[in-house]
């Protein structure tokens, strides 16, 4: 037997231990089996980058703040070579590094090539959110310079757009509190097992602004609104009554069928995709009566097909 004999009977032997163990490598020697889960925390200044943080650090995540984006695959490595002592890692992200958006393409070019499995968490909230909170710590924003913070706002938000446009979950918390964050986190990251995919049915109302964190938005203005209605008024879209009247009406039924068909389709393609979270958001004028009751019924059709769905009526009890 020569030296190339021997050689090629070597390598196929490798090949059959590797094709028995059902396991598989990435570029640097790792079985693909003990990459770790990657979450990357991102978003505004000021958004809550930090709450989410420390909640998956709570939920036992090994978590690196304001870690280089071009050490993010190296962080990854790492964790696949701990023999399972850390299997999610959440990085945290964020214009503090300056060359932010160069390096992180990089990286996460890199980590696709590897077959890496990441997730991006980006935190949202409005201009003026912001600005209150930055006054009330008397902090100036990492990007205002000699401007204003309004300015470092723009800036950011400029330079954070397109991660924002890949990301996996958005949060938009304008309105929330620490413990409303936390809340909303536990609900996505707590669960032994990740479902295929999670769906927020979020009801709203037009005159109080969009929801900034929808991927999907359905308009219920095209029904009777049950607010003319005396005996209806006072009551919300969770009322029996209320939600009768608006299901009575010409096209509800057919809109419902209709509108639960299209995300079906979307669904489906939301999970080839590997993205896991959906806010879907209904709106009527005053997010009290149309909104509410389609929000419920859409919510239980989804619920019946297997998607876990949370109801949020963002503006009930607003008037």
């Amino acid at each position: 037997m020569n030296v190339n004999e021997h050689e090629e009977r070597q390598d196929q032997s490798a090949d059959d231990a590797q094709v028995s163990t059902g396991a598989s490598l990435d570029a640097g020697g790792v079985p693909e089996a003990a990459i770790p889960e990657l979450v990357i925390i991102s978003g505004m200044s000021g958004a809550g980058r930090s709450t989410a943080a420390k909640c998956l650090e709570d939920l036992g995540w090994f978590v690196v703040d304001n870690l280089p984006p071009a050490l993010i695959p190296t962080m990854v490595e790492l964790g696949a070579r701990s023999q399972g002592n850390v299997a999610r890692i959440a990085v945290v992200v964020d214009v503090r590094g300056r060359r932010f958006f160069d390096n992180l393409r990089e990286s996460l070019a890199d980590l696709e090539a590897k077959h890496v499995t990441r997730r991006i968490v980006f935190l949202e909230s409005s201009d003026e959110a912001l600005v209150r909170r930055f006054e009330s710590v008397r902090r100036p924003h990492p990007l205002q310079g000699d401007g204003r913070i309004v300015d470092g706002i723009d800036a950011e938000r400029e330079l954070l757009r397109e991660l924002r446009g890949d990301a996996d979950l958005v949060i938009d918390t304008s309105s929330l509190n620490v413990h409303e964050l936390r809340a909303k986190m536990d609900a996505q990251f707590a669960g032994e097992e990740e479902p295929e995919l999670r769906a927020t049915v979020m009801s709203f109302g037009f005159k109080y602004g969009l929801p900034v964190d929808a991927d999907l938005v359905a308009d219920m203005r095209f029904l009777p609104n049950p607010h003319w209605v005396p005996e209806l008024r006072p009551f919300t879209g969770l009322n029996e009554e209320v939600s009768a009247y608006i299901f009575n009406q010409p096209g509800a039924k057919e809109f419902l069928d209709r509108y639960a068909e299209l995300l079906r389709l979307v669904a489906a393609g939301y999970r080839r995709e590997g993205k896991r979270y959906v806010t879907i958001a209904i709106g009527c004028t005053g997010g009290k009566h149309r909104s509410v009751a389609t929000s419920e019924k859409l919510a239980a059709r989804l619920a019946a097909e297997g998607v876990e769905t949370v109801v949020v009526h963002r503006d009930m009890g607003r008037e």
